[in-house]
């Protein structure tokens, strides 16, 4: 499974003029195989072949020094909230107890006063109704990755024998929905724009998520994503590719004229709501808008630190630091050249972004989606036409509910 980790409210990390702030959101790789065979995965069929000289499963010593780590990291900066994620690959692989075990490991090593929340972030094949029952016990939300709520959606979701997922995907995700709504974190969904977006959208809302996130398929200059008609930013009339066609904003903007109006809100859509709260000039946590650093670092199954998953849909081994938990602390991890590169706000982005009306809620983008072969990331993103839509789409929506407000 190779979704993003759900993000995380805690705090965070960058830099505050030369303060670095801490990370907030700690992403284990308890397992990395997955069950499935996803034909689109950026993952195991992207440019980055890293995964295929690790262990597929995390030994007990790579577990036990992980808790300490993250320990160390929340005392040092005397946090009091981290999100800890249990990914991979598929976490299930190892079991409920292990990853509980793992869980309760963190926690008890946790300086007092600081609250672990810990999600798992599974395709769903393996859910049980034991196996549900066992996460919950122990406190761990369970997030599950489906491309839609009906079994055309899923029909890339396969396993290796080329089987669809989506029998045992759609029982794990209805037991989850129907029988332990309090352990149910949300659903990830990449958007697909060749699905119709309200069918998709009301499909997923049949699974009765309380959260849903709303993902762009990595792509970027260099490999864009399936149906974008691209040009490098240089060879392009706007760099950002302004004035061409917005398949990706045009879907977003029609689930999204679903979403608003409703006369009650059916779940939340995480991508819509932090564009609401940056137009309104309000914090705001995702990692494809706004200008705050991403907060989350990866533990990989040799214990090996890693920057998040999505930069390795760019080129082999992007994601890579050098780090391991084994002789180096989170700390170190915070002053890698990699970390602070992506933490730099408006100052680290192309010079078309910087001057751009939309910067600070647009934030350029996905840093995964600005890659572009022999430039780097200093680049708009891929989808920056497609962003441009949708920010405008919500803010005129906006404009038109507040237009009666008094001043």
């Amino acid at each position: 499974m190779s979704r993003q980790a759900t993000p995380s409210a805690a705090p965070r990390a960058g830099a505050v003029g030369s303060a670095p702030v801490p990370f907030g959101q700690f992403i284990v790789k308890v397992h990395g195989r997955c069950n499935l065979a996803c034909r689109y995965c950026y993952l195991y069929e992207g440019p980055d072949r890293t995964w295929r000289d690790r262990p597929a499963a995390a030994s007990p010593a790579v577990l036990e020094r992980t808790a300490s780590r993250i320990a160390e990291h929340a005392a040092v900066h005397r946090l009091r909230e981290i999100a800890l994620v249990l990914h991979g690959g598929e976490p299930l692989l190892v079991g409920a107890d292990r990853l509980a075990s793992f869980a309760e490991r963190v926690r008890d090593r946790a300086p007092a006063g600081c609250i672990v929340r810990t999600t798992v972030q599974t395709n769903a094949t393996l859910l049980t109704d034991a196996r549900i029952a066992a996460l919950a016990r122990h406190g761990i939300n369970i997030g599950i990755s489906l491309d839609g709520g009906l079994p055309a959606h899923n029909a890339l979701r396969t396993d290796r024998a080329g089987r669809p997922s989506w029998p045992a995907a759609s029982r794990g995700a209805r037991l989850l929905a129907d029988r332990h709504h309090e352990a149910y974190a949300g659903i990830l969904a990449v958007v697909d724009p060749r699905t119709d977006p309200v069918e998709m959208y009301e499909s997923l809302l049949a699974l009765h998520p309380p959260a849903l996130d709303l993902l762009l398929p990595h792509g970027n200059w260099t490999a864009p994503p399936p149906g974008l008609p691209v040009t490098h930013p240089a060879h392009s009339a706007h760099p950002g590719g302004i004035g061409r066609p917005t398949p990706y904003g045009d879907w977003l903007c029609a689930v999204f004229d679903r979403w608003w109006p409703a006369g009650r809100r059916e779940t939340k859509v995480r991508l819509f709501e932090e564009c609401l709260a940056l137009l309104l000039g309000l914090p705001a946590a995702t990692e494809s808008l706004g200008l705050d650093p991403v907060n989350a670092i990866v533990v990989e199954t040799d214990g090996t630190i890693e920057q998040i998953d999505s930069l390795k849909s760019a080129y082999d081994g992007a994601a890579a630091t050098g780090l391991d938990i084994f002789r180096h602390t989170f700390d170190d991890a915070l002053r890698h050249p990699g970390v602070a590169a992506r933490h730099g706000g408006a100052d680290a982005l192309a010079a078309v972004c910087r001057t751009c009306p939309l910067l600070t809620v647009c934030g350029g983008g996905h840093y995964a989606h600005r890659y572009r072969a022999g430039h780097g990331f200093a680049n708009p993103s891929v989808y920056c036409a497609d962003l441009d839509r949708l920010v405008r789409h919500v803010a005129d929506r906006l404009a038109e509910a507040t237009a009666g407000d008094p001043p």
